[in-house]
């Protein structure tokens, strides 16, 4: 096996680093939000890793293509790789927003257009590894695996547009809401500073740990290889 790529161990440690700077600007450059107060900070972490779970999943909608376009199996362990990492985050982006949500809303939890929709999302790519679990066969499963990905990606968008197409409580950053929401958000110029930092900080975090999952997938297959070997010689 291997050794960690040298450029793979650099960018951990800076992925590692931006991390600690992007913690003590949320907790200590970023001024309390008047209104929500110290639960506002929770959005410096909710919207990045909403962001990460959106670009994980249209990897894994670009490795479908490609899949289906070469037959190259490097791609279907892309696609399945960004999803785990997607899921990941997208799970943290619900568990976030829920505790943003209860001294905020007074609840745990509303049947929210957006809420709604990006629950719907989560089944969606939880099928998706279940899809996977259920076929045994490794070209089939690949294919199958492709379009799925490339059909559910669809949930992303409306999940994003849910605020703008429907009545939403939901806060709302870039763009227009609809004109019968509820929700609303402003940010000062060392808030806005931070939510970019943040973002930036999880975007690396992602390809980080997708380096990370994709080694430990083209392991997984070679021991898989090396399994057929056995069995058939």
């Amino acid at each position: 096996m291997s050794t960690t790529p040298r450029n793979l161990q650099i960018l951990t440690l800076v992925t590692a680093l931006l991390g600690l700077i992007a913690l003590g600007l949320v907790f200590f450059y970023a001024p309390r939000e008047a209104v929500m107060g110290e639960v506002q900070r929770i959005f410096y972490f909710h919207v990045p890793s909403a962001w990460v779970g959106g670009l994980a999943f249209f990897v894994t909608l670009v490795a479908g293509v490609a899949f289906l376009r070469t037959g190259d199996t490097k791609w279907d362990r892309v696609g399945f790789s960004s999803v785990e990492i997607g899921l990941t985050f997208s799970i943290m982006t619900l568990f976030s927003g829920m505790l943003w949500a209860r001294p905020i809303w007074n609840s745990w939890w509303t049947w929210d257009p957006r809420l709604t929709t990006f629950t719907i999302l989560l089944l969606l790519y939880f099928a998706y590894l279940m899809l996977r679990q259920g076929i045994e066969d490794p070209g089939r499963r690949a294919r199958f695996a492709a379009v799925y990905g490339i059909v559910a990606f669809v949930s992303v968008p409306i999940t994003y547009f849910a605020i703008q197409l429907a009545r939403s409580i939901h806060p709302v950053l870039f763009g227009a809401a609809n004109p019968n929401a509820k929700g609303d958000s402003s940010l000062t110029p060392a808030m806005l500073r931070t939510f970019f930092f943040c973002l930036f900080t999880f975007t690396v975090l992602y390809v980080t740990l997708l380096w990370h999952r994709l080694r430990l997938a083209n392991y997984a297959e070679h021991v898989e290889q090396l399994k057929a070997r056995l069995i058939n010689s």
